[in-house]
């Protein structure tokens, strides 16, 4: 998929029928959604599933890449800040995480052990008197937009800000609409991480680029424009594979202070300081994919209001041969990680039993095909005495919010997101409830979020992924391609 506007034109000649027959249809109210949806939403998710469909012609994975990643430049309402920090001479914050891997796995799991590498992110922040295509300053340096970027903040929060992507697309710079918006709702600063992405760097690459975004805000490096900024203050987020990533760094943190000894603090060695770490002051979540195995089942029966693809529509697609990037060499079942992999709690978050003693969570879902990990995971946080804000929103699409900006829905979404945000970091005393908002109307409706999001038992769970773990490794050892089950362009 080229992004270029004679590329577009090709794309979008042959699709005029499509589309004028998708409007004509919603307005003579005959789609099954129209009851639920406006036109530009219609015709934005239809474009989307053709798009993602099993029509569709994959696109070899390194062109995904520089398509999806290509930074478009630096203008309207936003702050950009670039971040290189070197990495750490110190090897424990890599040994830190491998042992908890090994400790929260079976012993069965195979993985690679990824180098520490220089880290690179973004901060952003909210430009108010910024025009939309104004362009960024060009005479100021990264270290004053940064000082720019914090006197327009208006609160405390830091949001360490994960993308999405499926693991294996998109970066920081095109995410920027998005994380500006956030920056916005929250009043406040954040932080967007370049993670390393699949097939390049696989598991768990990425999990180690985010434990070490985290503690370069806890403790600044030498050069950095930041002053440490206290756990408190600090919000994971994350939409999509960015909830995966927001998730799994959780797991990691509640794992390294599960084997530290009750009353101390964990601390690890990290650019030559003994460094606390403390859990965040809670994570926010959008539409959060953490299930690797795409095996409960919303994944398949989620699919009226989505446009992601189901496992059983890709079954027979592949992604072109890649030299250098796919398969893999030696070649593996997952984009994301090794079949073996696919049900450890670091890959898959769903599969992780134990939340006790995380901070408050928050949870933004559509009437999609992630909704029943999320359900779960939320629901058993709850019954483990974690905190949980939950909003269900009827008949809206993965990540709607930042999909489809002029539905009433998105704009709830983004209220309800930096409300969280601004709450918890503020000390207010947030309390589990979860809210059931209506399409078009946004009439909302109180929903028992410790036993009334999912009916799904963890018994159910398990059985579930493991019939997922399998159907990818068969497909695989029979020499087919089971990355096909993740979105293509």
């Amino acid at each position: 998929m080229d992004s270029s506007p004679s590329a577009l034109i090709k794309f979008l000649l042959p699709k005029t029928p499509f589309l004028l027959k998708t409007a004509l249809w919603h307005s003579i109210s005959m789609s099954p959604t129209s009851s639920k949806w406006d036109l530009r939403t219609e015709m934005t998710v239809n474009m989307l599933r053709d798009m993602l469909g099993p029509n569709s012609t994959p696109t070899p994975i390194s062109k995904l890449q520089r398509l999806t990643c290509k930074d478009p430049g630096v203008k309207g309402k936003v702050w950009v800040s670039k971040v290189q920090q070197s990495a750490p001479e110190e090897d424990d914050v890599r040994q830190m995480m491998f042992k908890a891997i090994e400790d929260m796995g079976t012993g069965e799991e195979a993985w690679t052990k990824p180098e520490q590498r220089p880290l690179e992110a973004e901060w952003n922040g909210y430009r108010a008197d910024a025009k939309n295509d104004e362009p960024e300053p060009s005479s100021m340096s990264e270290a004053e937009k940064y000082e720019n970027l914090v006197k327009e903040t208006k609160s405390k929060v830091t949001l360490l800000y994960f993308h999405g992507g499926a693991m294996y697309l998109l970066d920081p710079a095109t995410s920027r609409p998005l994380t500006g918006r956030l920056a916005k709702e929250t009043g406040g600063r954040v932080f967007s991480v370049r993670y390393r992405l699949s097939p390049q760097g696989p598991f768990p690459s990425a999990l180690l680029d985010c434990f070490t975004a985290y503690l370069t805000l806890l403790s600044p490096p030498p050069g950095s424009f930041h002053a440490p900024i206290p756990a408190s203050e600090i919000v994971f987020g994350g939409d999509s594979a960015g909830g995966t990533c927001c998730t799994a760094l959780l797991q990691l943190l509640l794992q390294i202070h599960r084997s530290t000894p009750a009353g101390q603090m964990p601390s690890v060695r990290f650019h030559g300081k003994d460094v606390e770490i403390p859990l965040p002051a809670g994570l926010a979540l959008s539409s959060p994919w953490m299930d690797i195995t795409r095996s409960l089942p919303s994944i398949e029966g989620g699919v009226k209001y989505d446009y992601l693809p189901t496992p059983s529509q890709v079954d027979s697609r592949e992604f072109p041969k890649d030299d250098g990037v796919w398969p893999s060499n030696p070649p593996r079942a997952d984009l994301y990680c090794e079949g073996s992999a696919l049900m450890h709690p670091l890959v898959s978050p769903l599969a992780a039993k134990d939340w006790s003693k995380a901070p408050p969570l928050f949870f933004s879902v559509g009437e999609e095909m992630l909704r029943d990990e999320g359900a779960v995971v939320a629901q058993r946080c709850v019954k483990q005495g974690v905190t949980v804000v939950w909003r269900d929103f009827e008949a809206m699409p993965h990540c709607f919010g930042m999909l489809i900006e002029s539905n009433p829905a998105s704009a709830v979404h983004f209220e309800e997101y930096g409300g969280f945000c601004r709450d918890i970091v503020e000390g207010k005393k947030v309390q589990s409830n979860g809210v059931f908002i209506k399409a078009k109307t946004c009439e909302r409706s109180d929903m028992d979020v410790e036993s009334g999001l999912t009916t799904i038992t963890d018994e159910e769970v398990v059985g579930y992924m493991q019939k997922g773990k399998n159907r990818i490794e068969t497909k695989f050892n029979k020499g087919q391609d089971p990355s096909s089950e993740r979105p293509m362009l």
